[in-house]
């Protein structure tokens, strides 16, 4: 008899990523942004609508996913993804090593005890930035999601502690193509129900970052940090 059968196998490679970053990282640094792209998007670009944050102050740093591919066809414009559901833990596991490399690469040699970190996710980018939270090295000062939600995989009540070690804020556009009223309503259940601190920010807006709404969120942190409750 033919006992002949289709395995499946993993082997670990080593791969070349990138990552961006606009400012320095000096002695007068007091916040350090990690923001993390949506889906098709790319970091070089992604970084771009971080730049009103130069003001001496702010290091960002814009990792870049580990998937390319064409946006149309075979040729053209190209983006990046995070995952997809191929392999969907080996995924998560390798790109929370590629951004445990980038923390680790930048930040080892650093006291960062008068150093907010910032940790941005977009879009699919808001996914990637809570699993890194929990299963990676970074302890974020501010969880940020935007444009974005908390993944649907179950959240313990151990993970929940270490998120709300973290001030949370999603942000969510009053146009946003990809999320209604009624998705809004049943994640801010689903959340509640897990005892989530966090904070919703609606604004007036799409599925997009604008230096507006990035302007109002940064007064936000820093009236948070002053022990201020509002804008």
């Amino acid at each position: 008899m033919n006992k002949s059968k289709t395995e499946k196998h993993l082997v670990e490679v080593i791969k070349t990523a990138r990552y961006f970053t606009y400012g320095e990282l000096t002695g007068k640094t007091k916040n350090i942004w990690f923001v993390l792209h949506g889906y098709g998007q790319l970091a070089k670009y992604f970084i771009g609508k971080f730049k009103i944050l130069n003001d001496g102050n702010n290091f960002i740093v814009s990792p870049e996913a580990l998937n390319k591919f064409y946006l149309k066809g075979f040729s053209g414009r190209i983006g990046a993804t995070w995952m997809t559901k191929e392999e969907r833990e080996s995924e998560i596991k390798d790109y929370v090593n590629f951004l445990d490399s980038v923390y680790t690469t930048l930040l080892n040699n650093i006291n960062l005890n008068s150093i907010k970190i910032n940790l941005l996710g977009f879009s699919q980018g808001a996914h990637t930035a809570v699993r890194w939270l929990l299963k990676g090295k970074i302890e974020p000062d501010n969880l940020i999601l935007w444009s974005g939600s908390f993944p649907n995989e179950q959240i313990g009540e151990n993970e929940v502690a270490l998120l709300n070690e973290s001030s949370i804020f999603i942000l969510i556009g009053s146009r946003d193509e990809f999320i209604d009223e009624k998705s809004i309503e049943a994640e801010r259940r689903r959340l509640n129900s897990m005892k989530l601190n966090y904070e919703l920010i609606q604004f007036d807006g799409g599925h997009e970052i604008t230096g507006e709404v990035l302007s109002l969120l940064v007064k936000r942190l820093e009236a948070k940090d002053n022990g201020k409750s509002k804008i």
